[in-house]
This record gives C-alpha cells, structure tokens and sequence, in this order.
C-alpha cells in the first residue's frame, strides 16, 4: 500500500507541491488562530460554596451552615469529594468533581441543589469564581490627592462593574485600602433619658433607607406617579431620621440627638503593600473557566484604555503589574526560537554529512510543516498549546524519518552514473525504489515511537491533565512526519536534488573517519 502511494505522488508531484503550500498558509492561520496558554490547568473541575454570617464563632458556622450545605451536596453526579473549613463568620466548602465531568454541568448541579438547602434567616450562599489558572490581570488603583477611601469607593462601584462587562470576565477581586462607611455613635445616656432602644434605632434606620412608590395621582387627562425618596446621600440624611417608636412629650426623636454621625471606614482585616507603599488598593481580575487568555487579555487591556481616559475621575489610573500576556509571550517565544534553532541545526548536520545543501533544506522543511500540520489539528479539536506540550518537542525525532528518506535518495542517485545524469525518467525511478526500500522501515519505527507514548494517554488526574497534551502534540508532529517523509520528501528530492557522478564523503566525514583510523592503528601498536 506504501508503495502504491508513493507512485501516486510521484505521479502527482506538482499536486503535492500545491497541498504543501496550502498546508503552509492553513497552518500559519491555524497558529494564529491556536490558542495559547502559560501552563496547562491540573485542577479538576471545583465548585466552592462560600455563606458569611458575621459574628458566629467557627462552632455556629459549622453547625447550623456547613453541616446542612454538605449533606445536601453530597451524592452529586460526578462528585468526587467535599472539603469544608468553618471560620468565624465564614464557612467555606468546596466541591471537587471527577475530571471527566463538564464544568458547566457540575455548577449548574451545585446551584439547584443550594436551592433546597435550610439555612437561618440572613445567610446568603455564594459560588466563588476563582479557578487554578483564572488570575490573569493585576493592577493598583492610583489617584494623586485622592485617599484611599476615595480610591476603594471607585474600585468597588466603579472598576469592578467596568471589567465584569469584558467579555471572558467572571469577576474582579479586590485588596487593600479602607472601605467607607456612615458610623451612628450612639450616646448611651441619651438613649435612657429618652427610653429609646438600639433595636429601635436599627429599625428605623432601616425603614427610612428606601424608596417607595406609592400610587397614580390623576390630574385631568394626565396621571402622575407618586412616590417616596428615602435613600441616604451623606450624613445629614441619616441624622434627621426619626425613631417613631419613641417620642417624649409628643416630640420625635431624631438620630442627631442620639448620637453622632459620621463617615468612617470599616474595620480592616489586613492590608496589601507594594514596593515602598504599605498600603494600597489592589485588583485583580479573574477570567472565566475555559475562556481563552490572549483574547480575554485583550479586551481588559481595552477596558482599561477606557477608564484611564475619560471614565476614572481626574487624577485617578489604573496602573498594572501583572499580565498573563507576559508569560504567554514568554511561552511563545521560547517554541519559536526552539523551531529556529531546530532547523538551523538540523540542515547545518545535515549539509556537514551529506554534503549537499538542496537535500538539507528539503529535510529541514519537515520541522515546520509537521508543526503547521499539528497546529491545524490541535484547532479543529479545541486544544490549547503551552509551554510544556510544544517544549517538549524532539525536533530529531521529528526529521528522522526524512533524513533516511532523503539520505537513500541521495545514494541512488549517485549510482545512476554520468552518462544518465540528465535521464528525467531514471530519476524518478530512483526515487521510487529508494522510497519503496525504506517506507516499510519508516513506518514501523514511527509507530514504534507513538507507541511509547500511548502510556501517557492513559494517564488520568493531575499527570493527565499535565502531560496528556503533550502526549496529544507529540502525536499529532510524528504523524504528520511519517506523512510529509512519504509524500513530500520524495516529490522535493526529484525536483530540487541533482544526481552525482558518485558518492563523495564531506569533509566532516572524512575527519571522523580519520580519527577512528588513527585511534585504532594507536590502540593496536599499544597491544603486547
């Protein structure tokens, strides 16, 4: 059967030079198209559960929360296991599926069954967005003759809601600085005198914080609606609210006679420094499970172009110093100068022992192809390249298969003699019988090479995770080796290769072949 197809392509030679050059321009479009990321993601599919309640200690929180959320999650499809920590305030219980379940399915699958879950007044359950891989962006807000308050206020009503409309966003986690808040300080001997509880206070502070509508007043053919404005816009509103429940004489009592108001900020649970500052505010975005990091990069760096000239107030930037871009560029650059060398490499050896620069050339095109060819393939099947599946690649073991081809080639061409030197149709019978000698060969010690790999995609897990692209890739470049060796290293080696009178050592060759003589005639003077 190989040999069949070797007469075909050599029957078809300018067909083959057309599905080369489209393999180019489709693999160059397939590269740019290939999406490309840092470090394969080992984490399986996870699901964390997070639910605050402010003021329980650890024992409450892991009773009356924890407790309750795992029984209802537990016997999920696909669940692996569940593992929970209960703080003070917080109970946090993450989900861990099996790494052949979809993501999608198994948070939709977490969501509906939180729905059933009991829990006491108040508590609210939250699905985290983070994932193993999901930091992609960080960056410091900085603003000149702005506080940090100032600065936290804009990043939590502001920034956060600007990046979450990137596209590939999930969320934007925030650090640092001093989140503002309205403080009522109540006067505990105002409170007596005027027999006014703090529960009395709360609610009226928190029936006061509303806007509600009321009905339609029809005036003639035009009706208008009626409603009440009550929400808060700084201190002198919360001070001048009344407590109904308690009057003295007939007389309200209002906050301001209560106590103070004033703004202040919330108690800090740590703080972020970078370089010389000791405190900061920080974000950092999170992108979405499974999205792409160069096209989700992207619009983030648009979005903050966007703030950074006209949205943020005046004086205030945002200023980044991470970006997965980097890292990625870092990745991309490594396989690029990886396949520069390889090739370099690859036809200066070859040229060095085979004495002929068409028939390096035609060898060292195969790297190329064969990785254009894989990039089509690892397209068409959604999978990403990193630095380990592309690093990894043995540009020697890529180009073996077309070495022997073209080195037989060679000799057969240099036993066809000067008096057929110009013989069209004797070349390309050389080629054919060198092609048919050495295609079985080729075949099988190319399959013997996939075959060593095969152990790899049985692995499961993290090592599945890790090197089963890499185990994809190189499957993908021997197959498209074996390929180009049997059709296109033939058809090049009858167009571009010129018969010689006979077969000449380089000098390399020579060289070597003159140091072994020399060590053996040495090693047999120094025998007894």
């Amino acid at each position: 059967m190989v040999s069949k197809l070797i007469d075909a392509i050599l029957g078809q030679r300018l067909m083959v030079v057309f599905l080369a050059v489209l393999l180019l321009v489709g693999g160059l479009y397939a590269f740019k198209a290939l999406n490309i990321e840092a470090y394969p993601d080992p984490s399986p599919p996870t699901i964390e559960v997070i639910a605050q309640n402010p003021g329980w200690s650890a024992e409450e929180m892991e009773r009356q929360i924890t407790v309750p959320i795992e029984t209802q999650l537990n016997s999920m499809p696909g669940l692996d296991h569940i593992r929970s920590i209960s703080l003070f305030g917080l109970s946090d219980i993450k989900c861990y599926f099996k790494y052949e379940t979809d993501y999608n399915f198994d948070r939709q699958e977490v969501l509906n069954r939180l729905q059933m879950v009991q829990l006491p007044p108040g508590v609210q359950l939250q699905l985290s967005p983070t994932s193993a891989v999901g930091e992609i962006y960080r960056y410091q807000l900085v603003g000149q003759g702005h506080s940090l308050m100032d600065l936290k206020v804009v990043q939590d009503w502001l920034l956060e809601r600007q990046f979450k409309q990137a596209p590939g966003v999930i969320d934007v986690v925030s650090f640092g600085g001093s989140t503002k808040e309205f403080h009522v300080d109540l006067d505990p001997n105002k409170l007596v005198a005027f027999n006014v509880s703090i529960s009395q206070v709360l609610a009226a502070l928190a029936n006061s914080n509303s806007n509600v509508g009321a009905n339609y007043l029809e005036l003639g053919v035009q009706s208008y609606n009626v409603r009440g404005i009550g929400l808060f816009k700084d201190t002198e509103d919360i001070a001048n609210v009344a407590v109904p429940a308690s009057t003295k004489n007939g007389t309200p009592v209002y906050i301001k006679q209560l106590g103070d108001v004033s703004i202040g900020a919330k108690v800090s649970m740590g703080r972020v420094g970078k370089d010389d500052e000791d405190d900061i505010v920080q974000g950092v975005v999170l992108m979405r499970h499974g999205e792409k990091s160069l096209a989700t990069l992207e619009r983030v760096r648009q979005k903050v172009e966007q703030l950074n000239h006209g949205i943020l107030p005046k004086g205030m930037r945002v200023v980044p110093y991470y970006d997965r871009t980097d890292l990625i560029n870092i990745t991309t650059q490594t396989v690029t100068h990886t396949l520069i060398e390889g090739v370099v490499l690859v036809a200066f050896i070859l040229l060095a022992f085979l004495g002929d620069l068409r028939a390096a050339l035609v060898v060292a095109l195969t790297i190329p192809l064969s990785l254009l060819f894989t990039f089509i393939f690892m397209v068409l099947r959604g999978e990403s390249a990193n630095l380990i599946s592309m690093g990894a690649i043995d540009f020697g073991i890529i180009v073996d298969a077309s070495v022997v081809m073209v080195e037989n080639i060679c000799r057969h061409f240099a036993e066809l003699g000067p008096s057929r030197q110009h013989a069209g149709q004797m070349r390309t019978l050389a080629v054919q019988l060198a092609a048919q000698e050495v295609s079985r060969p080729i075949f099988f010690s190319s399959a013997i090479i996939v075959a060593a790999f095969l152990p790899l995609f049985a692995m499961t897990g993290v090592e599945g995770k890790v090197f089963g692209p890499m185990a994809l890739t190189y499957g993908f470049a021997l197959t498209s080796a074996l390929l180009l060796a049997l059709t296109f290293a033939p058809v090049m080696a009858s167009l571009v290769l010129k018969t010689r009178h006979e077969a000449k050592e380089t000098f390399v060759v020579r060289t070597i072949r003159g140091g072994i003589r020399l060590f053996c005639v040495a090693h047999w003077r120094t025998q007894p």
